[in-house]
C-alpha cells in the first residue's frame, strides 16, 4: 500500500492562493467589473478624486422647505461656509429680501444661486464716524468718535483723505470695548486723524477674495445709495472680487449702490453674463488692475454716474460683446492704462454724457494698444455737450475699427455727437475699415501727415 504524499504548510497556502486567483480570473471573464474606472475618468486638477455627479446642496430661505431659515447675511454666510467646508457645492437662496449688515463672502467652488428677480440682498443703512485716534498701518483696531451703528459682526471700511483706492481697508468688526472696535484685517495704510480719518459701515454686498471657481447667479443687489457713503471701486462694489480667479457672475442685477455696480480686480478669467448694472453712482462694470481674459457679454450698464464699462489698468485679451451701455454720466466705454489686445464687438453705446468710446491719454509704454472695435453701434452720445462717437488720445497704437455704425439719429441742435472719430496727437497707427459714419465731421484726424492713414 502506497503512502499519501505529504505537503508542507507553505505548499498548502500557496495552492489556496493560486486557486483563489484562478477563481477570480474566471469570474472576471464571465462578468466584467462594472465599477472599474473608464478610460476617460481623470482626477480633478486640485483634488485627489474624479468629478462627481452629485455635490452638496443646501437651501436657505425665509420659511417653507428651507434647511436654514433667516432673513439676513448671517444665515447666508453660514450656508456658504458649510458648503465650502465640504469642498464645494451649491447654496440655493429662496425668494425674499435679506438685510446685509456685512458682505456675503464667497468661497472657492461654491455656487450661490437665488431665484431670478426675487432674491434681493438689501444693503443696510450705513453709519459714518470720524476716528479719534490715528489708525496705524497694520493695526487691527479703530477708535471712533460716535459708535452708533457700529456693531460686532458688521462690515466696515476705514480710510482718510490720503489713503483711498487699494489703501482703503474693508473688514469685519470682531469685537468691541466702548468706542474701540477690533477688525479682522490689518489696516492697509496709516489713517490719520489730521487727514480726516473715518470709518463707515459700508462694504460690497457680495464680496470674494482669493477665490477659485466661485459662481454667483440670479441675485438682485439693492445698494441703498441714499443712506450709504461712497466706497471706491478698488475695494468695493455691489459685487466685488479681488483675486477671484475663474469666477462666473450670471443673471445678477446691481442697482443704486454708492459706488460701482460690478468690480473685479486682479481677477483672471472672470465671466460676467446677462447682468445689469444701473443707477449706481460710479462705474457700471469695472474690470481692472491686471484682470486678464475677462468676458463681459449680454450685459446692460444704464444710468450709472460715470462710465458704463471702464477698463482700468492692465486689462488684456478680454472679450466685451453684445452689451448695452446707455445713459451713463460720462463715457459709454473707457479704456486706457496698459489695456491691450481686447476685442470689443457688437455692443450698443448710446446716449452717454460725453464720448461714446474714450481712449485715455497714456504714453506709449502704458497706452491701450492693439484693441479691436468691430460691429458696434455708437450713437446719440454727448448728453452733456459736444462729443465724439470715438475719441482716441495718447500714444495709442495698432487700433482697428471695423464695421461700426457711428451716428447721431437726433435732429437739429439735439445732435451733439458731432464727430464720428476724433484722433488726437500723438496717436499712432489707427485702421478704419468699413465703418458707416453719420456726423457733422466724420473723422477729425489731428495727427501730422506721417501718422495719418
Amino acid at each position: 500500500m502506497k503512502s499519501m504524499p505529504q505537503f508542507t504548510p507553505l505548499a498548502v497556502a500557496t495552492f489556496a492562493i493560486l486557486s483563489c486567483l484562478a477563481s477570480q480570473r474566471m469570474l472576471a471573464e464571465e462578468k466584467p467589473n462594472l465599477f472599474a474606472p473608464s478610460k476617460d475618468e481623470q482626477q480633478l486638477p486640485f483634488a485627489m478624486h474624479s468629478k462627481m455627479e452629485q455635490l452638496p446642496t443646501i437651501r436657505v430661505g425665509q420659511g417653507g422647505d428651507a434647511a436654514m431659515i433667516g432673513r439676513d447675511n448671517r444665515v447666508l454666510q453660514a450656508a456658504v461656509d458649510y458648503i465650502a467646508a465640504l469642498g464645494g457645492g451649491v447654496v440655493e437662496i429662496g425668494p425674499g429680501e435679506y438685510l446685509m449688515r456685512d458682505s456675503l463672502h464667497l468661497r472657492s467652488n461654491v455656487t450661490v444661486r437665488g431665484v431670478k428677480g426675487k432674491t434681493v440682498l438689501q444693503k443696510s443703512p450705513g453709519h459714518v464716524a470720524p476716528l479719534v485716534l490715528d489708525g496705524d498701518f497694520g493695526q487691527q483696531q479703530i477708535t471712533v468718535e460716535d459708535p452708533t451703528g457700529f456693531e460686532v459682526g458688521y462690515g466696515v471700511a476705514i480710510w482718510d483723505s490720503r489713503s483711498g483706492g487699494f489703501h482703503t481697508t474693508v473688514a469685519r468688526i470682531t469685537g468691541r470695548r466702548g468706542n474701540t472696535f477690533a477688525i479682522d484685517k490689518p489696516l492697509m495704510a496709516d489713517c490719520m486723524v489730521h487727514n480726516k480719518a473715518q470709518a463707515a459701515t459700508v462694504f460690497p454686498v457680495v464680496s470674494g477674495y482669493e477665490l477659485r471657481g466661485a459662481r454667483v447667479e440670479n441675485l438682485v443687489i439693492e445698494g441703498d445709495k441714499e443712506n450709504n457713503e461712497y466706497l471706491n471701486g478698488c475695494r468695493g462694489a455691489g459685487i466685488f472680487l479681488y483675486r477671484g480667479y475663474g469666477t462666473i457672475i450670471r443673471d445678477c442685477t446691481v442697482r443704486n449702490y454708492h459706488g460701482d455696480g460690478v468690480s473685479f480686480q486682479q481677477s483672471n478669467d472672470v465671466t460676467v453674463l446677462d447682468c445689469q448694472s444701473h443707477g449706481n453712482t460710479h462705474l457700471g462694470f469695472h474690470p481692472g488692475s491686471g484682470s486678464q481674459r475677462p468676458t463681459v457679454r449680454n450685459c446692460v450698464a444704464r444710468d450709472n454716474g460715470t462710465d458704463g464699462l471702464f477698463l482700468c489698468w492692465r486689462v488684456r485679451h478680454g472679450l466685451f460683446e453684445d452689451n448695452l451701455l446707455e445713459g451713463n454720466g460720462r463715457f459709454g466705454i473707457s479704456i486706457g492704462h496698459k489695456d491691450t489686445d481686447n476685442l470689443i464687438q457688437k455692443n450698443t453705446v448710446r446716449k452717454n454724457g460725453q464720448d461714446g468710446v474714450f481712449f485715455r491719454k497714456e504714453t506709449f509704454g502704458m497706452a491701450a494698444h492693439r484693441n479691436q472695435l468691430k460691429h458696434n453701434v455708437i450713437e446719440d452720445n454727448g448728453a452733456n455737450g459736444a462729443a465724439a462717437g470715438i475719441r482716441i488720445r495718447g500714444e495709442t497704437d495698432g487700433l482697428v475699427f471695423e464695421g461700426n455704425k457711428i451716428r447721431d439719429t437726433r435732429q437739429g441742435d439735439k445732435r451733439t455727437q458731432t464727430v464720428g472719430v476724433l484722433i488726437e496727437q500723438p496717436v499712432r497707427d489707427v485702421t478704419l475699415r468699413d465703418n458707416k459714419i453719420d456726423a457733422v465731421k466724420r473723422v477729425d484726424d489731428k495727427r501730422d501727415d506721417k501718422r495719418k492713414e
